[in-house]
């Protein structure tokens, strides 16, 4: 049997915290609400009076933000899982950061499979360093300078999106080539961080190759078509993309 997870609701709309429970309790197994905060301050008392085990916290609050709430708790003991109106810029710095979040309203099986990660992930990842990646990239107006957040079996690595050389699927994962640092192999399609980096400089060239422009040192037109980066290492470029990474370097 699962052990039963408290879980804190931080919400200034009363309709949103009892829609947010009535889901949670729905649709959630081995879950129990503890408790209910309408702002920021009630939220940090309600934190240290109930001590759960999730926090689904709003970031727009009436007396301030959800981020307001979570520099109080350093380290974070909880799983925080953000509830949002944001736009795609902001969405795009929680995507980096890998935080988890919920768009308002919220969608009862993204919230259950939220909270399902979150059972997984208590005590087993250093939520700190996501929330500070992610106070980084929220900052940021240049989609070079975000960070992002490696997760690896054994480690968790904060990057600078523009020390990335190239990225490289190796089956159903993605193997991370950093300057002057070891590759980082981690889960995820290369799709998925094409999604993500495609804003920031970097070009598919081939459907296992995803290149930072920035890096490339020259491109070779023998053997079918190849990138040299300015590490040394070579990436390889499609037929059918040929045309399109000449002018994409043309642009650069």
């Amino acid at each position: 049997m699962n052990k039963v997870l408290k879980v804190l609701i931080v919400d200034d709309e009363a309709h949103v915290r009892e829609a947010l429970s009535e889901m949670v309790c729905t649709f959630c197994e081995d879950v129990e609400i503890v408790g209910e905060a309408s702002g920021s301050k009630a939220g940090i008392e309600a934190i240290r009076k109930y001590q759960p085990d999730v926090v689904l916290l709003d970031i727009d609050l009436k007396d301030g933000t959800g981020f307001d709430v979570v520099r109080h708790f350093q380290p974070l003991n909880f799983k925080v899982i953000f509830i949002t109106t944001y736009q795609e810029y902001a969405l795009q710095a929680f995507r980096f950061s890998a935080i988890d979040y919920i768009l308002k309203p919220a969608d009862p099986d993204l919230l259950a499979e939220a909270i399902r990660k979150a059972r997984v992930l208590i005590g087993h990842e250093q939520t700190d360093l996501k929330l500070n990646a992610l106070m980084h990239n929220l900052q940021q107006v240049s989609g070079q300078s975000r960070k992002i957040v490696l997760n690896t079996m054994e480690t968790m690595h904060v990057v600078h999106v523009n020390d990335i050389v190239r990225l490289e699927a190796d089956r159903n994962y993605t193997r991370f080539f950093i300057l002057n640092q070891k590759p980082v192999l981690v889960s995820g399609s290369l799709i998925d961080y094409e999604e993500m980096l495609q804003s920031s400089g970097f070009f598919r060239s081939h459907h296992s190759h995803l290149v930072n422009l920035a890096f490339v040192d020259r491109y070779e037109k023998k053997d079918g078509g190849r990138l040299v980066m300015k590490d040394g290492s070579e990436a390889l470029v499609s037929v059918r993309r040929k045309d399109e990474l000449i002018a994409a370097l043309g642009r650069i």
